[in-house]
C-alpha cells in the first residue's frame, strides 16, 4: 500500500482548494496585481508527487503552480503576499503568480512560458547526480508543453545520463482552449515517451494514493541510479484557463464533460475517508491558515522603489 498519510492528504488537498478558492473571490477587487491560473481540480498530482518527495528534493512548476509550491511545502502568507504584489512575497512581489520561486523549499521556479522550466529541471539533477546525495528533481508540466521542441530535447539528455528526474505531466486535454484531439494526431503520450527508454505510468482517474504510489516506485528506482521516469497523469481544470471563472459557455467544453472528473474529486474523496470529527478539525485548521495568509498579505507594505532593481544580477 502507498505511504500516503490519509490525514497529511487531505490537510494539502483542503488547504490547496481553500486558498485557490479564496484567490477566485477576491481576484475581482483588483487586489491581486497578477493574472492567475488554478489549480482547482488538479490538486492531487502535486500532493500526490510532492509528498513522495524529500525536503532537500526539488521541484519545477508551470504557471498554474500554485498547488506544487504548497504541497512541496511551500509557506502559503508569503505566496498570497506574492500575488498582491506585497514586498513580503516570496520574491518580494516581482513575480507575482507565474512565478513562483523558493528555494528554501527547493521550488526552482513556475514560468510564464510554456515548457521552459523543465531543462532547468535537468540541470538541477544534473547536479544531483554529481552531488551523489540520492537527490531528485520532480519536473511538473501541461500536456501542451509536450508539443515543445525543448521536451523531446529533455527526454532524450535525460534517458542518455541517467538524470535523476521525474517527468510529471498535468494531462488536462487542453492547450489554453484547443483539446489533445485536435492537436495530437495519436493519443499516446506516454508510448512516445518510452521510446527513449524511460518507464512510464498513466494514472486515469487522479486518485491521490495511485498518483503517490507510482512515484514513489519511480523515485526509489532514481535514487539508486536508475534514470528518469514520466507520469502522465489524467486531470481537469475547473475553472477558466486564467481568471476566477467557470467558462463552460465559452463553446470548447461543457458542463457534461465535467461530471466524472467531479464524482472523482479527491479533496472529497480523501474527506470522506476520515471521522468526522477529524474532517471538521481540519477543516477549521485550514479556514484559519486562509484567513492569516490573506491578512498577511493585506497587511504588508508595497515594495519600496528603490529595491526595483534588487536581484536582477547575482552578487
Amino acid at each position: 500500500m502507498p505511504s500516503l498519510d490519509v490525514e497529511k492528504a487531505y490537510s494539502i488537498l483542503r488547504l490547496i482548494r481553500r486558498a485557490e478558492e479564496k484567490i477566485a473571490e477576491i481576484y475581482p477587487s483588483d487586489k491581486i496585481k497578477s493574472p492567475v491560473h488554478l489549480s482547482i481540480g488538479q490538486e492531487s498530482v502535486a500532493v500526490g508527487i510532492c509528498q513522495a518527495l524529500r525536503a532537500d528534493d526539488a521541484a519545477s512548476g508551470t504557471y498554474r503552480g500554485h498547488a506544487t509550491y504548497l504541497a512541496k511545502g511551500g509557506n502559503l502568507n508569503r505566496m498570497i503576499a506574492e500575488l498582491y504584489g506585497k514586498s513580503g512575497g516570496i520574491t518580494g512581489g516581482k513575480g507575482g503568480s507565474m512565478h513562483l520561486i523558493d528555494m528554501e523549499h527547493m521550488v526552482l521556479g513556475t514560468s510564464a512560458v510554456v515548457g521552459t522550466t523543465v531543462p532547468i529541471a535537468l540541470g538541477y539533477a544534473l547536479a544531483f547526480q554529481k552531488e551523489g546525495k540520492g537527490r531528485v528533481v520532480a519536473a511538473f508540466f501541461g500536456d501542451g508543453a509536450t508539443e515543445e521542441g525543448v521536451f523531446s530535447e529533455s527526454l532524450n539528455f535525460a534517458a542518455l545520463h541517467k538524470l535523476p528526474v521525474l517527468f510529471v505531466c498535468e494531462n488536462n486535454g487542453y492547450a489554453i482552449h484547443t483539446p489533445s484531439t485536435r492537436r495530437w494526431a495519436q493519443d499516446k503520450l506516454s508510448e512516445r515517451v518510452e521510446t527513449y527508454g524511460i518507464p512510464t505510468t498513466i494514472i486515469e482517474d487522479s486518485d491521490v494514493f495511485a498518483i503517490h504510489g507510482a512515484a514513489e516506485k519511480m523515485i526509489a528506482a532514481m535514487r539508486k541510479g536508475g534514470g528518469p521516469g514520466f507520469l502522465e497523469c489524467k486531470t481537469y481544470r475547473w475553472y477558466e484557463h486564467v481568471g476566477p471563472n467557470k467558462d463552460y459557455d465559452a463553446g470548447y467544453r461543457s458542463e457534461k464533460d465535467m461530471e466524472k472528473w467531479r464524482a472523482a474529486d479527491q479533496v472529497e474523496k480523501v474527506g470522506a475517508m476520515l471521522p468526522a470529527v477529524d474532517r471538521t478539525r481540519i477543516d477549521a485548521e485550514v479556514e484559519a491558515l486562509v484567513a492569516e495568509a490573506i491578512d498577511f498579505a493585506e497587511t504588508s507594505p508595497f515594495p519600496e522603489l528603490e529595491r526595483v532593481f534588487d536581484n536582477i544580477y547575482s552578487d
